[in-house]
């Protein structure tokens, strides 16, 4: 069950998503990611479950607490947490997972192998999500050059 370019374009095609684990440290990923994002035009709903508000924005405690109509999750937990963050998500009928790269487990992907969601693991939201920059655009070239992208 690896990431291909379908799935990984069916994900990005919608512009309303959630992230699991968005920091409040503007030095973390999980900060990086939701920052960028929203840069990027699209519309984030951030889940910290020890944050009311997140730059501004209204931050969920849980994946549960999401409104019904958020379909598409982007999980840059710890991978101690991320199981249960699956899990939440496929309970609440979340069908469009992305699992960022070092937030993927053997056993949360194999959580989800027979569940009917459209998966993406092992890759970085920001290598995908235009217009690629900096190190991220020179790590997709990278890639691309060694064959290494999913196809």
């Amino acid at each position: 069950m690896k990431a291909s370019r379908k799935s990984i374009e069916a994900f990005l095609e919608n512009r309303k998503l959630a992230i699991a684990g968005v920091s409040r440290d503007k030095k973390k990923f999980g900060y990086t990611v939701f920052s960028e994002l929203r840069k990027k035009g699209y519309e984030v709903y951030p889940v910290n479950p020890e944050a009311d508000l997140i730059d501004g924005q209204p931050c969920f405690h849980s994946v549960s607490a999401l409104p019904v109509e958020v379909k598409y999750l982007l999980v840059v937990t710890p991978s101690k947490n991320t199981l249960e963050v699956l899990k939440e998500a496929i309970a609440k009928g979340i069908d469009n997972i992305w699992i960022q790269q070092m937030s993927d487990t053997r056993e949360a992907v194999e959580y989800l192998e027979d569940k009917e969601v459209n998966l993406v693991y092992k890759q970085c939201i920001l290598m995908w999500t235009e217009p690629v920059t900096g190190f991220h655009k020179f790590h997709r070239t990278i890639k691309k050059f060694f064959g290494a992208l999913p196809k």
